[in-house]
């Protein structure tokens, strides 16, 4: 959500921003309903102060023995009774009117962020990593995974496309990986949580799936949302609240479930696990004061690289141009990992500062210390990191030429003695 000041301080340089974004110009629109609602406010507390001062000017007029002008206070108090409603009424849409066209706009980009439309104008930061040479043709993981675990047909024949039932040796490693990257985000300094997978309309507002992102979602009968990460919980967590100055930064992690319709991914990586309608993830979240946000973002990319490393995992690091950012994103990093099975490197983490643009939506403050007045906090979400691409990647970078795949050795004490997966007989 943008702050209207913004809007009616500089609409020229706003518009630009937007046009970095892929978005229309919206300063002028915004600004006739931004006037139509000052006036209206105007107005209205004109028509208010007169009501309240009603009492007052009648009983003068009485006084002084103007029965006439205190008649027509009287009438005119009589007509304000029913302006009054009516005049807030107007507001109150006006207001909605104005507030919507804001909601619906992306978040800008911060400086530095490179210009562009799309993934190709992002710039490559750093990589780590060497990827292995193989002796053998590396396979895909939708190739050789189903002989060591993963069911996509079960998975379809109870759900439809782009599930996976896994079994055995295979749900064990998914597990385990999930275990350990939340334990690594622990000693990270993030507080392990167990947040709801459901959440109302406020929720999805404030971190911004609602409601350009509607068709993204699953709803439920009730009129709740399953959650498509576990960013929308914990971000959420502070939604109307102030906070103390010491409270921050608060650095959350939790490890669920999450549910993408992938209404926009027609066609898009149909095989295997990379684009599912259910996958889990360790999600990263921050509530910073404003100073804090940007080494906050180093620090959380830091984290989820962390994870990458620990499983000698090859990848890279990209800063996304703003073209190619998330709605709420004022300045991402992506992690891709390397996949020799795709002979490419895949996102694997997405790590944003938003801000204070969903800290406005969920009206998220906290009070600086010695000042009398409130602050919208930042707040910063990542993947520390998506299981199952993390389990794609184990797999396609430690598969063996006879269909078996060797676990990393950090994940060892999270296996129960599993050491390798074995191709079923």
């Amino acid at each position: 959500m943008h702050d209207i000041r913004t809007v009616r301080d500089n609409p020229e340089a706003f518009d630009a921003a937007l046009q970095k974004r892929g978005a229309a110009p919206a300063s002028k629109k915004i600004l006739e309903a931004d006037d139509a609602l000052r006036l209206i406010k105007t107005g209205l507390q004109e028509k208010q102060s007169i009501r309240n001062t009603a009492s007052k000017t009648i009983g003068e007029a009485m006084r002084i023995g103007d029965a006439a002008e205190a008649e027509v206070i009287k009438a005119r108090v009589a007509e304000l009774k029913n302006e009054i409603p009516a005049a807030e009424a107007q507001e109150k849409q006006t207001e909605a009117y104005r507030d919507a066209m804001l909601a619906a706009l992306p978040n800008l980009a911060a400086d530095g962020v490179p210009e562009g439309e799309d993934e190709e104008s992002n710039v490559e930061v750093s990589r780590w990593g060497t990827p292995r040479e193989f002796a053998f043709e590396p396979k895909e993981h939708a190739d050789f995974g189903p002989a060591l675990g993963l069911d996509f047909e079960t998975a379809a024949a109870i759900s439809g496309a782009r599930f996976t039932f896994m079994r055995g040796q295979m749900a064990r490693l998914n597990r385990a990986l999930g275990a350990f990257m939340l334990d690594m985000q622990g000693e990270a300094g993030f507080t392990e949580c167990n947040p709801p997978l459901l959440v109302r309309d406020e929720a999805a507002f404030g971190t911004g799936q609602l409601p350009k992102f509607e068709e993204d979602l699953f709803r439920t009968t009730d009129g709740r949302w399953l959650i498509p990460t576990a960013e929308v919980s914990l971000t959420n967590s502070v939604l109307g609240q102030i906070l103390a100055a010491d409270q921050l930064p608060m650095k959350l992690t939790a490890l669920t479930p999450c549910f993408r319709s992938e209404a926009g991914s027609a066609g898009r990586d149909t095989r295997g696990l990379i684009r599912q309608h259910q996958f889990e993830k360790v999600e990263l979240v921050a509530i910073t004061a404003p100073e804090q946000s940007e080494q906050m973002h180093e620090d959380m990319t830091r984290a989820a690289e962390a994870v990458l490393e620990a499983l000698e995992l090859p990848y890279r690091k990209m800063l996304l141009c703003a073209g190619d950012m998330g709605f709420s994103a004022r300045r991402t990093y992506d992690l891709e990992v390397w996949l020799p099975g795709q002979n490419t490197y895949r996102e694997i983490s997405s790590i944003s500062n938003c801000g204070d643009f969903q800290a406005r939506r969920m009206k998220a403050r906290f009070k600086p210390e010695g000042s009398k007045k409130t602050e919208f906090v930042h707040t910063l979400n990542g993947s520390g990191l998506a299981v199952g691409r993390t389990l794609v990647a184990v797999l396609e970078n430690y598969q063996q030429e006879d269909g078996s795949v060797t676990i990393p050795t950090a994940l060892l004490p999270y296996t129960g003695g599993l050491t390798k997966l074995e191709p079923a007989n």
